[in-house]
């Protein structure tokens, strides 16, 4: 999907079930995935949803179907309804994937310290 090294966050759970796929592939994927995130922007939001810390976990099946949990800056987000439909779509674009889910969760509460020093950079935020 891109050139550029993908710089995975540690407090994102990235889980591979896919234990019947070889791991190149996984690697691929994941990073293909992770990428495909990074297009995703909230609406009122200069940055992207992954370097706002909103993803929380990505899994990765057997059957190549990607289950995502993100969250929202706030319960009464005006964008809840289109991001996670957002999310949906940008995974299932990615090759190899067979379906994507996403599901919002708000567990834990999402708080400024989840973003990265790119979106703190772009929000202008130190």
């Amino acid at each position: 999907m891109t050139d550029e090294a993908i710089r995975r966050r540690d407090d994102v759970d990235i889980e591979n079930k896919a234990t019947s796929l070889p791991e190149a592939e996984i690697t691929r994927m994941t990073d293909d995935i992770v990428a495909a995130l990074k297009t995703v922007y909230d609406p009122e939001i200069p940055a992207d949803i992954y370097e706002l810390g909103l993803i929380y976990r990505v899994d990765i099946e057997d059957d190549r179907s990607v289950k995502v949990d993100m969250t929202l800056t706030t319960p009464n987000c005006p964008s809840a309804a289109e991001l996670p439909m957002m999310v949906e779509n940008a995974v299932a674009s990615v090759p190899g994937v067979s379906s994507a889910k996403c599901s919002v969760v708000w567990d834990p509460p999402w708080d400024q310290s989840r973003m990265s020093d790119e979106a703190r950079l772009v929000l202008n935020m130190w």
